[in-house]
């Protein structure tokens, strides 16, 4: 299995970088697209365990749009052959005393990249 193929990182970084948009500045309808369609996907968030894409979904939809804005601190994006990735981060929410990271896994579908699974966390 070939690691980081530059083509497959290009793609998996600029995936990242839609989400990361999405994200801080609160596009749901870009969210809920990046995520997988399925019921096996999952998001362990600082304060929820979501199980399947309409779990997510309807956390998205119902969380505030205030206080999304944040730093990347350190992002690193790993490509495994041509359709599956990790990218990791480490940011900083404006005004947060706590730094946080985020873990993705990014698998390529027919409808494109997609995270099939994430966690975000605060460190104490």
């Amino acid at each position: 299995m070939e690691i980081n193929i530059p083509a497959v990182i290009a793609e998996v970084t600029a995936a990242f970088a839609r989400y990361e948009d999405a994200l801080v500045n609160n596009k749901v309808a870009v969210l809920d697209e990046l995520f997988w369609r399925s019921p096996h996907t999952l998001r362990y968030g600082v304060g929820e365990n979501l199980y399947g894409f309409d779990a997510i979904q309807a956390f998205r939809a119902a969380r505030p749009a205030t206080g999304l804005a944040r730093t990347l601190l350190r992002t690193q994006i790993t490509t495994y052959g041509d359709s599956f990735a990790t990218a990791h981060c480490e940011f900083q929410r404006e005004g947060g005393a706590k730094p946080g990271r985020q873990s993705q896994t990014w698998m390529k579908t027919p409808e494109g990249w997609r995270v099939v699974s994430a966690h975000v966390s605060l460190l104490a």
